[in-house]
């Protein structure tokens, strides 16, 4: 058969074929492709020079080479394994080598999706209305949002965070559309923005309907952890959720331009609250009681009131008892959500003590916010060990109504002050090798998931109660909402 070539436009000065005439050619390896080895959940770089810079995809064999010229990785790649198709991983666009010429073909859109993949207002406004199945390109379903990540070595108290993290609507939503965050002014050099980028793709990922497969690695995410946190947080060591979950907050806010007093952002608007904290200094409790007395009148001794914002509620567990006898060795230690939550009534007195000095404190809440945080207290930190209170929380999920731990000037005023679980992780086994899961609730269905690194199964809510809770974030119900749990 006669193969009649396009005619080509030769450019007078380098005698190479005109750019516009190399583009939209049908390209005869596009059934080459294999979208079942394309992934591009990890860094982009070459895997050969180890460049960032002018990264392809083989889009036959899923491996990524540095440039498309002559003698360059991917040329070579193509010439010795005869692998056609590639992708820009930057610019989106497809090249076939070592012709190089742009290859046009809307066959290819569900991979450009998978790369970079982009949600409208609409869609995402839908998002928490919908129960539909997503098929992965090998068979598998999955619910968009509900999707397995990749334990690399030791990061599942990441993962149960960013899954935690990526339930909350709010934020969620305003992550999922990146015209948000693109503009904002950061300093030259300034490395903490990255963390905002890579939990923006890391976000679109867990929720794209059109991903190959049930599961997302949150590599790239967890590189930008390592780097920004200066190797505080790592993949290859089990690290505490709570000190990631602090740590994260406050990096992400300020990566945004956020400050500590005045200029908000979107994580402050979804789980800042505040609080009166009341400080009374005790007299040293070896003195004579006269001179106790004494010391008590002085200013010195006398309360003192501040006013402070908390983007979580640390709740203490009453002290696991250290001896059993035969019958209660079995015994599992309960207290109620609202005995521990007594903490913040504005009555209930704590002493802290620091090096020199004893405080007592109380504390008030002052402004409840849309998503609160509650971190329950399990792990204490002495010279020689970590010691882990195994006292199980029993807590309704649903209609928790903190009216009372409000202040009664701020009662008056405070609306809605009735929240229901959204996100439950818990810790189980030792504190140094213990592992993290999680439980999310499904706004779409209503249905309750439990979730460790890529494990995805359903949970009845009855069952959530009996776990070793650590952090849990609530939800509001705003204008009066009516509970869609089910529970």
């Amino acid at each position: 058969a006669l193969v009649v070539e396009p005619s080509r436009s030769f450019s007078a000065k380098n005698g190479r074929v005109d750019s516009e005439d190399r583009r939209s050619r049908h390209c005869p390896y596009l059934d080459t492709i294999n979208r079942s080895v394309l992934d591009f959940d990890f860094e982009k770089l070459c895997s050969i020079s180890l460049s960032h810079i002018n990264a392809y995809a083989c889009l036959v064999c899923g491996k990524y080479f540095q440039g498309r010229g002559l003698k360059s990785h991917a040329y070579i790649h193509s010439v010795q394994f005869s692998h056609h198709v590639f992708l820009n991983l930057h610019t989106l666009k497809f090249y076939c080598l070592p012709d190089n010429y742009e290859i046009i073909d809307s066959s290819l859109e569900d991979i450009t999706y998978v790369l970079k993949p982009t949600f409208t207002k609409q869609q995402i406004a839908n998002l928490d209305k919908q129960a539909k199945l997503s098929r992965a390109y090998d068979g598998t379903t999955y619910l968009p949002g509900i999707v397995g990540l990749n334990n690399i070595k030791a990061n599942d108290y990441a993962n149960a965070v960013l899954q935690a993290l990526s339930n909350v609507p709010p934020l969620r939503n305003y992550f999922l559309e990146e015209d948000n965050y693109k503009n904002i002014k950061r300093p030259p050099g300034d490395i903490m923005f990255l963390l905002v980028q890579r939990f923006g793709e890391l976000m679109r990922k867990l929720w794209n309907p059109r991903n190959f497969k049930a599961h997302v690695s949150p590599h790239e995410m967890l590189q930008a952890v390592v780097l920004c946190s200066k190797k505080t947080f790592q993949i290859t060591k089990q690290g505490d959720g709570v000190d990631f979950l602090s740590w994260f907050l406050n990096a992400l806010h300020s990566a945004l331009g956020g400050t500590k007093k005045k200029k908000k952002t979107i994580v402050t608007d979804v789980f800042q609250g505040s609080m009166r904290i009341f400080t009374k200094k005790l007299p040293h409790p070896d003195l004579p009681a006269e001179e106790k007395e004494q010391l008590l009148h002085n200013d010195e001794y006398q309360e003192t009131m501040v006013e402070s914002t908390f983007m979580y509620l640390t709740l203490d567990l009453p002290t696991a008892p250290l001896y059993k006898d035969e019958k209660e060795q079995l015994i599992i230690p309960q207290v109620p959500l609202f005995n521990i939550l007594a903490k913040f009534n504005g009555i209930t007195e704590k002493e802290y003590k620091t090096y020199k000095e004893n405080f007592l404190k109380r504390f008030q809440l002052t402004k409840l916010p849309p998503y609160l945080i509650f971190c329950i207290k399990r792990f204490t930190k002495n010279n020689f060990f970590v010691e882990k209170n195994p006292t199980i929380v029993n807590f309704p999920i649903t209609n928790v109504d903190l009216r009372e731990y409000l202040s009664e000037e701020v009662q008056a005023v405070h609306k809605n002050t009735t929240y229901d679980l959204i996100a439950n992780i818990v810790h189980d086994g030792k504190p140094s090798e213990g592992s993290y899961r999680i439980h999310v609730l499904h706004h779409g269905t209503g249905k309750w998931y439990e979730l460790q690194d890529l494990q995805v199964t359903d949970i009845l809510p009855q069952m959530i109660t009996l776990s070793e809770a650590y952090i849990q974030i609530w939800k509001r119900r705003d204008n009066d909402e009516t509970n869609q749990q089910g529970a």
